[in-house]
């Protein structure tokens, strides 16, 4: 079954801004923001990002002053009250046509079924009614204006959301990722336009092979193409062929260039330091958090009945996928050492390494570290992150080594060696064929690209090919390392375009011509994104703008920001996925590493570009944008074990409080190797997680729902663990019978976003009514 809208003709331009159409208060707030950054990462140590807030009592006082003060003035005004008034009016029959009334319902509500929802057509949105959900209690709030800050207050952060949703989606939707539908009604609503299905957006993964068939088959490639790729500045263009080359004339494939990518940040940055607006979404998280409160103590033995009568389903077989984790990480710390003993003890005599000219023997290689494998304890090979690691990811780094020699971390955890990478494989394996006979878990490993090389990617494909990697269990993710600055130190690389040339020129190029690059094109079949990782506390020093050197010209050993990276890599891959999907083939996502540590710049940026993040600890210090994630429902990989050895104990991790208002988080484990002790480490982190928190049935079933939907697992198999009409939101979407997610749950959280979402359209709303009457 194709997904709606795969194959639907859409205009692929990106459209262009430049500096005369920015205000000049959102580009001083945004300038503002970036000063404070970098006084912030000279002055600040990492402790304080997530201590108490810093503001003095006097301070909070005054502003409470003058909160009063506006809400004074505004009770004088005849015009707020007229706007006031108009308002309650709109907030009432939005408010009413939320919650379904009993002539909606079915009078016998049965969890299994799920028949079509009926639709309820008012005068400004389309609202749909779930059918099959049981009765509960459901809380809603009354008044004249529910959002508690002045209208004018309310307006304004209304109008500042809004375009940065509309930000988000063009954004989304011209690079192949994804956005809520539900969201997307909204904002088509706002602009007075039809919402069509035919025009949704959806990436495209490569299906399982089925059982019969060979997952290396390299026969299958298409025709080649004769356009030329051609990479400028940092960005491909490609051409029909060498005379349009010439010509300077490129196929017509959208991108934003720096300045329309910078003033679309500003936009955002500015946002974050606007007093009403942090004011305003403050203020609804709170309430987001209150509201699930009280819908779990109403309604919490509802849901665990729904879930008692479900038949056959339970966690413990729903899907659920790894969303983050590395693949040099990716067994435990015993598994490692086993591994180690058995090579030692079958093979000691094959040739394993070479240094200074000289093969070694496996034997060879442990006498010249002066140590025997039979000894070897998980202790001695200090591989587990603990204590001594907090706030040091440069000790973090070096557990990659086994017993602390990088000659066993390049032998038995890297694809390039002397044999091959085949140690690596083989490992790899193993863990593959414990998740097949597990047959509910589902992992997605990353492996690296430095960008030293354009040999790099031949290599990985040969490494995948030939020692057969492949499992239905596992789908790939390219992780970059943001280490240009080493790269360039060494002399390797002469700047910074000639890494990302190295990194994406042979993509375009086995886009291009398949057949002249089977092996590469064949493992692109089961990659579904790139991720972007390193300590983000790393601090460049460089504000990143439209006057920042283009990356041929950035030869300086200093790496270039973090903002810096994740355009340069988004646009290339918008421009890859646009190629890609003209000749029908997969497209990836982008899923960097964010939020972790570092500036809150960071979660900016990825508002942007990212499909979805991974940590995304900092969004606790910004309500605009917590309150943003969850309007776009942009999916955040969480990793609380990881996190508590590195950054945040567990118990200050956000991922309840995140869970709770609604956004969309999922549990991955990040290195088993340095954070589990068990064979199946992400069942160690859901129970932790339930343990620690208290998490109920349907909370842990949810988070395992939001990780099949995060995953890069393809459409035939989505529709297979989660059922056939997942792309649709809320309880028309769920399919209890595999997930084992509550209907009155799914019911829950769509009704609240949706809420959520008719309050900024009800103040566009009025808004339009005001300049009306004027």
């Amino acid at each position: 079954m194709a997904l709606p809208g795969a194959g639907a003709e859409m205009p692929r331009q990106f459209p262009k801004l430049n500096i005369s159409e920015v205000d000049e208060h959102v580009r001083l707030l945004a300038e503002k923001v970036f000063a404070k950054v970098l006084r912030e990462e000279d002055s600040k140590d990492a402790l304080s990002l997530f201590t108490v807030p810093e503001d003095c009592p006097i301070g909070q006082k005054e502003a409470k002053e003058r909160e009063l003060q506006k809400e004074l003035a505004e009770q004088q005004s005849v015009e707020t009250a007229k706007r006031k008034k108009s308002f309650k009016m709109i907030r009432s029959q939005s408010l009413s046509l939320q919650i379904p009334s009993q002539e909606w319902k079915a009078p016998s509500a049965n969890p299994v079924l799920s028949p079509t929802t009926p639709v309820l057509q008012s005068g400004f949105l389309p609202v749909q009614v779930p059918y099959d959900v049981p009765e509960f209690q459901r809380v809603s709030i009354s008044g004249d204006y529910c959002a508690g800050v002045t209208v004018d207050d309310y307006e304004q952060a209304a109008k500042s959301l809004v375009k940065a949703l509309l930000i988000r989606e063009k954004y989304s939707r011209l690079a192949y990722h994804r956005f809520p539908r539900t969201t997307s009604q909204y904002l088509c609503s706002m602009q007075h336009e039809k919402w069509k299905v035919e025009d949704e957006v959806h990436p495209d993964f490569h299906s399982p092979p089925d059982e019969n068939e060979d997952p290396y088959n390299l026969d299958d490639a298409p025709d080649n193409l004769d356009y030329v790729i051609k990479i400028k500045g940092g960005i491909p263009f490609v051409y029909d062929n060498k005379e349009m080359m010439e010509l300077n004339e490129p196929r017509s494939l959208p991108y934003p260039d720096l300045e329309t990518y910078t003033l679309d940040l500003s936009h955002v940055l500015a946002l974050i330091a606007d007093g009403p607006t942090k004011t305003y979404c403050h203020r609804r998280l709170n309430f987001l958090e209150s509201k699930f409160s009280l819908h779990e103590m109403l309604n919490e033995m509802s849901e665990f009945k729904e879930l008692k009568s479900n038949p056959h389903r339970d966690f413990y077989n729903v899907r659920k996928v790894d969303t983050h984790i590395h693949a040099a990480a990716c067994m435990n710390q015993k598994h490692l050492l086993r591994f180690i003993k058995h090579t030692y003890q079958t093979e000691p005599d094959r040739i394993v390494a070479e240094k200074k000219g000289k093969k070694m023997t496996l034997k060879q290689v442990f006498e010249s570290l002066h140590m025997d494998p039979y000894d070897l304890t998980v202790d001695s090979l200090d591989v587990h992150a603990g204590r001594q690691t907090f706030h040091r990811f440069d000790k973090f780094n070096s557990k990659y080594n086994p017993v602390g020699a990088s000659e066993l971390r390049d032998l038995y955890l890297k694809t390039e060696n002397y044999i091959g990478g085949e140690y690596f494989a083989r490992m790899v394996k193993e863990v593959a064929r414990e998740l097949e006979e597990s047959k509910y878990q589902y992992t997605e490993p990353r492996l690296s690209i430095y960008g030293r090389s354009p040999d790099e990617w031949l290599n990985l494909a040969k490494w995948f090919i030939k020692h057969k990697v492949y499992s239905p269990n596992m789908r790939w993710i390219i992780q970059v390392p943001r280490i240009y600055d080493i790269f360039r130190t060494k002399n390797i690389l002469p700047s910074f375009g000639k890494m990302l040339e190295n990194i994406f020129v042979p993509l375009f190029e086995a886009t291009i011509n398949p057949k002249d690059h089977k092996e590469l094109h064949l493992f692109l079949k089961y990659v579904t994104g790139f991720d972007s990782v390193d300590d983000e506390s790393k601090h460049s020093g460089h504000m990143f703008s439209d006057k920042s050197l283009n990356p041929d010209l950035w030869t300086s050993e200093k790496n270039p920001p973090y903002s810096y990276y994740l355009y340069y890599m988004y646009v290339n891959i918008m421009l890859l996925n646009n190629l890609r999907k003209e000749r029908g083939m997969c497209t990836f996502l982008f899923r960097p590493h964010c939020g972790e540590a570092g500036s809150i710049t960071h979660l900016v940026s990825a508002f942007l570009t990212a499909d979805n993040i991974s940590h995304g600890l900092l969004l606790k210090k910004s309500p605009v944008l917590q309150y943003l994630y969850y309007l776009a429902q942009i999916p955040i990989a969480m990793s609380p074990l990881s996190n508590n050895s590195l950054f945040l104990e567990y118990s200050k991790n956000p991922l309840r409080e995140f869970l709770h208002k609604g956004l969309h988080v999922s549990l991955s484990t990040d290195d088993p190797m340095q954070f589990h002790y068990t064979k199946e480490a992400l069942m160690e982190e859901y129970a932790i997680a339930a343990q620690v928190w208290k998490l109920s049935t349907c909370d842990l079933c949810e988070i395992a729902r939001n990780s099949v939907l995060q995953s890069g697992l393809s459409d035939k198999e989505k529709q297979k663990f989660l059922g056939l009409n997942y792309c649709k939101e809320g309880p028309e979407g769920n399919d209890i019978r595999k997930t084992n997610v509550a209907q009155i749950r799914m019911a829950f959280r769509y009704e609240t976003l949706c809420n959520e979402l008719s309050l900024l359209s009800d103040a566009m709303r009025t808004e339009e009514i005001s300049t009306l009457s004027k």
